[in-house]
């Protein structure tokens, strides 16, 4: 991939303005006309991805830009898709009265997951009985920090842990890079979001009536079900790293997510209140998504010589700012490039000496990616079937601005703002 894409085969700035739209939809939509959004959001997602698409095809004759989109978006719904149908498979029991310190436990134990299932594949899994064991005092904030530490920074240690990871691995980046460079920001971060969680959990379990709580869990106890599913998610984990001949990847998960549909008994769906719905709804709105931010990051690129990228602090905050409303992946490959660029080294072959002696921008572009997907629904493929999961278990989920201004920005940002000035940036410690 080249450092920047050439101005002239940049589309026009005025082609932001799909992506702008598709995102105000989400946001604002289920506010103003909830039942119009609910009947007919997959009509906009449409219209505006189609919308961009024509351009490509008609405007800048970029076929394939298209194709490539169009690859990258079957591929993410397939391991999505796989996952969510998989993971719908296996049905973990638990106690309906999870003290503070019992959830802290768990959440870390499901971010150490994350770096083996993926962050998809452990929010998928682990999200229901994270629900189950909340189930008598489960409020919003229980989402958002499953979605702030499971589904998002948790996977910052291993390529299998978040897709941008992935993509630098494919790139050239050892395998055991990330882990060797940025476990103490992941320390870091985790353990600030677990204990604020832990202050705020403790807040909310001494307002749940004690009684009730002792009174409706004393039957209650751990049990497993569907348990020849982890097979299925074995298959569909070890796809991930096929990458020839085309499309072999996602066949073997779409293969592996039937096969566990049609052999998963339908107990275990039915305790699990298995749907497709939240899938449907994800495919949808994913589809506007990818093909609306086209411009957006085709322009990144183009413009990358222009941002401004000096030290580490700017690749942390711009990759992460950008992270938090594209896709994370695609960015984290623009900057990837940028960084290449400004070293003058080529991206396919470059690697090692890039790593020997401008690792330290690789270690900001890393964490910014994989962190700041946590700032909004959109930031990374997870947070949003997460929260379609907590809607259908009829858990009252914070809406697109709400998690923003109410958690993401007082919570999350000093959070980010931490990390920041303790790695990468003049006064840091580490």
């Amino acid at each position: 991939m080249p450092a920047s894409l050439p101005l002239s085969a940049a589309p026009s700035p005025w082609m932001i303005l799909p992506f702008a739209l598709m995102l105000l939809a989400i946001a604002v939509m289920p506010f103003l006309a909830k039942n119009h959004w609910e009947n007919y959001y997959h009509r906009w997602s449409l219209s505006l991805g189609f919308l961009c698409i024509a351009y490509y095809l008609f405007g800048i004759h970029n076929a394939s830009r298209i194709i490539h989109t169009g690859h990258e978006y079957l591929s993410f719904l397939a391991l999505v898709g796989s996952l969510f149908v998989v993971a719908g498979g296996i049905h973990i029991m638990v106690k309906g009265e999870a003290k503070p310190w019992v959830n802290v436990v768990y959440l870390f134990f499901a971010a150490a997951a994350s770096n083996l299932l993926g962050t998809t594949g452990a929010s998928m899994l682990l999200v229901r009985p994270w629900i189950r064991m909340n189930k008598y005092r489960i409020t919003g904030f229980h989402i958002v920090f499953f979605i702030f530490i499971v589904s998002n920074v948790a996977g910052c240690l291993t390529p299998i842990g978040d897709p941008p990871l992935f993509l630098g691995y494919l790139k050239g980046v050892p395998f055991w890079w990330v882990l060797q460079h940025c476990w103490a920001a992941w320390v870091v971060a985790i353990g600030v979001l677990l204990g604020i969680f832990f202050v705020m959990d403790t807040w909310n379990f001494r307002k749940a009536s004690r009684l009730v709580r002792e009174i409706e869990t004393a039957q209650e106890q751990w049990r497993f079900g569907g348990l020849p599913n982890l097979f299925f998610l074995a298959v569909i984990l070890g796809s991930v790293f096929i990458n020839d001949p085309p499309f072999l990847r996602e066949a073997i998960m779409v293969a592996a997510a039937v096969a566990s549909y049609f052999t998963t008994a339908k107990e275990v769906h039915n305790a699990n209140d298995f749907s497709l719905a939240p899938l449907k709804e994800v495919a949808w709105l994913f589809f506007g998504i990818f093909a609306t931010m086209m411009p957006a990051l085709d322009l990144l690129q183009a413009h990358a010589s222009a941002l401004g990228l000096q030290t580490e602090m700017h690749f942390y905050w711009e990759a992460g700012a950008l992270s938090g409303v594209l896709d994370n992946a695609p960015t984290y490959l623009a900057f990837l490039a940028a960084a290449f660029g400004s070293a003058g080294l080529p991206i396919e072959s470059g690697m090692p000496e890039f790593l020997v002696s401008h690792g330290h921008y690789l270690i900001a572009i890393s964490v910014g990616a994989v962190f700041f997907g946590a700032m909004t629904y959109i930031g990374n493929g997870p947070n949003f079937m997460v929260k379609a999961i907590a809607d259908r278990a009829k858990v009252e989920t914070p809406s697109f601005f709400r998690y923003i201004v109410c958690y993401s920005a007082p919570i999350l940002l000093p959070v980010l703002f931490l990390v920041g000035i303790l790695f990468f940036s003049r006064w840091r410690l580490f």
